[in-house]
C-alpha cells in the first residue's frame, strides 16, 4: 500500500491530516500552486538586503540587538549565528511524531509566501520528514514568545549540518544524516535563520500531539464509562433526550446519545428496571453527559485554535511581496496555543478524575453490589484495590499538572520580549497527562469488563459485548491474585490505540 500523501502551500491541513504526519508513513509534497509565492517573496527579501534601510533579522540584529546593523558582507554569516546561538535547548529530546509534525508545520508555513526564504529550504524540509531525517530537539528552553526559538534552532541547525539527527532510529551527526540521504547543509541566505527558529511550530506540535492522544482517552472514557454502568447495575434513565434537550447544550446531548446507544439491548439494564430500590446512581455514573459533554466542547474549541495555528504563518518579520513590504509583528507570540493547552489540560484532568471515581465505586460492594474489590475471596485475595490506587494517584498528578501555565510570563531579551505565553510546556504537559489518564481509564475498562462478567449470565449490550472482548483478548478475567501491572500495562494500549473511536466514530475533531 502507498503512502497517504498531502501537499503543503495549497490547501489547509486538516486534523485527521496533521493526525497522520503524526503518526507517520506520510509524504509530503510542495503544492505546485506555492513556488511562485515563495519565490517572490524571497527575491524581496534579497532586494532588501542589498538595500540601506535596516530591516529586522536581515541587516540587523535580534531582539534587543535590533539596533545593531550589519554589513552586507556579513548578512549569511548573521543568519548562521542565530541558528548556532540560539540551539540552547536541554532536557530530554522531543519525540518523533512531534519532530515529523514540526517539520510539516514549518514547512506549510513557509510554503504560503510570507516568510522570504527559498524554495530550497521548504524542500530540504519536506525531503528531511519524507526521508525520516529528524533533528534531534531538546524539549526544554522556549518560553512560548518570540517563537519556540531555542528547539526550532536545533532544527535549523541540523539542516546547515550542525548538531545531531535521527536516520532510522539512529542517532548522528547531523551533517552524516544529511550525506546519507544526498542532500547538502543548507547555506542560510537573508532572513533564512531567522525565520527557521522564529515562530509557534514546536508549541503547535506539541499540542497537536496532547489533543490527538486526549481524543483517544475521551473515546476509550465514554466507552469504559458505559460499561461501567452496565458493571454497576446502573440506571439508564440520566441519558434520556429529554433531559438533555431542556438544557441545550449540543455536545452534552451528543454525547448521552453515543451513552445510549452503547447500553442499547443490555440484559444487565433490563434485569433492575422494575423493583429496584436505589433511586439515584452516584454522580461518576449519572453525571456522565455533562462531564464528558463539557470536556468535548473543550476538546473541540482547542481543535479548531490548533487547525488554525498549524496552517498559519507565525514568524517576523513577514514578507509581503505584492506590496513590495515587510512588516514587523508579533504572529510569533503563541498565546492561542498557551490557552487552549490549559484548557486541554483541565479537560484531561477532570476525564480521568471521573474515570477513577467510577472504578472507586465498582469495588466498592456497598455501591456498586458486586464483590469486594471485584474479586472472589477477598481477603486472601486484595482484587482491585492497589488499581484504584494507581488510578488515583495519576488522577492526582494529572490535578496538579493542570494548573495553567498560561497564567505565567517572565521577561526575556533584556526587557525587549517582556510578556512570554508559556506555550510549549503548556503544550508539552498534555503528553504526560494524556499517558497518565490513559491508564485511568485503562484501569477503569478493567474494573467494567470484571463487574459485567461477575453479572454472569446477564449480558451486557451488544455493542459494550465488543468492548468487553477486544479487552479480553489482552487480559483475561482476574479470578485470583496476579502480577496486575501488566494487566493495567495492556488495558492502556489499548486506550492510546484510539480503538475506541470504533464505537463512538465522529464525536473528536480529528476523527470526524
Amino acid at each position: 500500500m502507498s503512502a497517504q500523501r498531502f501537499a503543503v502551500g495549497g490547501p489547509s491541513l486538516s486534523l485527521g491530516a496533521l493526525r497522520a504526519i503524526a503518526r507517520g508513513g506520510v509524504e509530503l509534497a510542495l503544492d505546485p500552486q506555492a513556488r511562485s509565492r515563495i519565490d517572490a517573496s524571497a527575491r524581496l527579501v534579497e532586494r532588501i538586503a542589498a538595500g540601506a534601510d535596516a530591516v529586522y533579522g536581515v541587516n540587523t540584529g535580534i531582539g534587543k540587538l535590533a539596533l545593531k546593523r550589519i554589513a552586507p558582507g556579513e548578512l549569511a554569516h548573521l543568519q548562521r549565528n542565530i541558528v548556532l546561538s540560539h540551539a540552547a535547548g536541554v532536557g530530554p529530546l522531543l519525540d518523533a511524531a512531534t519532530v515529523r509534525l514540526t517539520l510539516a508545520l514549518k514547512a506549510a508555513s513557509f510554503a504560503q509566501g510570507f516568510s522570504g526564504v527559498r524554495a530550497g529550504v521548504v524542500e530540504t524540509l519536506i525531503e528531511c520528514h519524507n526521508r525520516g531525517l529528524l533533528p534531534c530537539i531538546p524539549a526544554k528552553g522556549s518560553v512560548g514568545a518570540s517563537g519556540d526559538l531555542a528547539p526550532l534552532a536545533h532544527l535549523a541547525a541540523a539542516l546547515i549540518g550542525e548538531g545531531e539527527a535521527t536516520l532510522g532510529g539512529r542517532r548522528m551527526a547531523a551533517a552524516d544524516a544529511l550525506a546519507t540521504i544526498g542532500l547538502e547543509p543548507l547555506v542560510l541566505g537573508p532572513k533564512e535563520g531567522i525565520a527557521l527558529i522564529n515562530g509557534t511550530q514546536i508549541s503547535t506540535a506539541l499540542a497537536l500531539r496532547g489533543l490527538f492522544a486526549i481524543e483517544d482517552v475521551f473515546a476509550a472514557a465514554v466507552v469504559a464509562g458505559a460499561l461501567s454502568v452496565d458493571a454497576a447495575a446502573g440506571s439508564d434513565t440520566p441519558f434520556d433526550v429529554r433531559v438533555h434537550a431542556v438544557r441545550g447544550h449540543a455536545e452534552q446531548a451528543e454525547v448521552a446519545a453515543h451513552y445510549r446507544g452503547l447500553l442499547a439491548g443490555s440484559r444487565i439494564r433490563e434485569s433492575h428496571r422494575v423493583g429496584d430500590d436505589r433511586v439515584q446512581d452516584p454522580y461518576c455514573l449519572r453525571c456522565q453527559p455533562q462531564v464528558m459533554g463539557a470536556c468535548l466542547a473543550q476538546i473541540r474549541h482547542a481543535a479548531g485554535v490548533l487547525a488554525a495555528e498549524a496552517n498559519g504563518v507565525s514568524d517576523n518579520p513577514l514578507v509581503f511581496a505584492d506590496a513590495g513590504e515587510l512588516l514587523s509583528g508579533g504572529n510569533f507570540h503563541a498565546e492561542p496555543v498557551a490557552l487552549v493547552a490549559d484548557q486541554l489540560a483541565v479537560a484531561v484532568a477532570e476525564i480521568g478524575a471521573m474515570s477513577e471515581r467510577r472504578t472507586a465505586l465498582l469495588i466498592d460492594a456497598s455501591i456498586s453490589r458486586l464483590p469486594a474489590f471485584l474479586v472472589a475471596e477477598s481477603g486472601l485475595n486484595s482484587g482491585f484495590m492497589l488499581a484504584q490506587v494507581t488510578a488515583a494517584a495519576l488522577a492526582s498528578e494529572n490535578k496538579q499538572l493542570a494548573h495553567p501555565a498560561s497564567v505565567d510570563s517572565i521577561p526575556t531579551s533584556a526587557n525587549q520580549e517582556d510578556f512570554v505565553s508559556m506555550a510549549t510546556h503548556a503544550a508539552r504537559r498534555l503528553g504526560d497527562m494524556a499517558a497518565n489518564a490513559a491508564a485511568i481509564v485503562g484501569i477503569e475498562w478493567l474494573a467494567a469488563a470484571q463487574g459485567v462478567d461477575l453479572r454472569a449470565p446477564l449480558a451486557t449490550s451488544p455493542t459494550l459485548a465488543q468492548a468487553h472482548a477486544e479487552l479480553r483478548k489482552r487480559v483475561r478475567f482476574y479470578d485470583r491474585d496476579r502480577l496486575f501491572a501488566p494487566d493495567i500495562a495492556a488495558a492502556r494500549e489499548l486506550v492510546a490505540s484510539g480503538w475506541a473511536h470504533g464505537l463512538v466514530g465522529g464525536l473528536t475533531p480529528s476523527n470526524a
